[in-house]
């Protein structure tokens, strides 16, 4: 069985370059997670791209089953890209790492369309405390790994405001994408304001 991570690595390198910093954050009962950043620009000015590196090294196991199995299910890394230098998101390194850890600690699936909350701002001064786990294949195409391992997935997480994640509770993931996207919204903005819900 290939050791997932150096290919993930490799795959995450391929596609975003070669990153600029990483960290490690090891939680207790849990496999370490790294977060790595690259730095990328697009039309508007730099970009920061902070990727996690540990969370598919086993695959997600669905909460009801008795036993986890070993091999097969879901595997998944986290993306999220900010604007450089309007925050100090480099602190987004521990909320980001407990998000790669939930499926271990909580048991959960993350999937496109979830909510996940870390209880507190993402970064210092951050108006978000939880994302949204957007469609993967954006940015960085999924990984297929050998028979019987499942791909590994790259899921971008989308900033929310504490009313964004309320108002997607009782609407949808789509409906507030849509809502961004109507309002023009800059999502990787690190200190935009919430989208009108009214």
């Amino acid at each position: 069985m290939a050791d997932v991570l150096p290919l993930v690595e490799a795959r995450l390198r391929t596609t975003l370059g070669e990153p600029d910093a990483r960290a490690a954050v090891t939680f207790l009962g849990t496999d370490r997670v790294e977060v790595l950043r690259f730095r990328d620009r697009d039309q508007d000015g730099e970009l920061v791209r902070y990727a996690t590196l540990g969370m598919s090294a086993q695959p997600m196991a669905d909460p009801t089953a008795v036993l986890a199995d070993p091999v097969k299910g879901p595997r998944a890394e986290l993306l999220i890209s900010v604007r450089a230098g309007l925050a100090d998101t480099d602190k987004v390194l521990r909320p980001l790492a407990i998000l790669a850890a939930s499926p271990q600690v909580e048991g959960v699936i993350v999937a496109p369309g979830a909510s996940l909350d870390v209880g507190e701002p993402l970064w210092p001064g951050a108006p978000f405390t939880s994302v949204l786990v957007a469609e993967p294949g954006g940015l960085v195409e999924d990984l297929e790994l050998d028979e019987p391992l499942d791909p590994v997935r790259f899921l971008p997480l989308l900033p929310m405001t504490p009313n964004e994640a309320a108002w997607k509770r009782v609407h949808g993931a789509q409906a507030l994408q849509e809502r961004w996207l109507t309002n023009g919204t800059d999502l990787r903005d690190p200190a935009r304001r919430s989208v009108p819900l009214d």
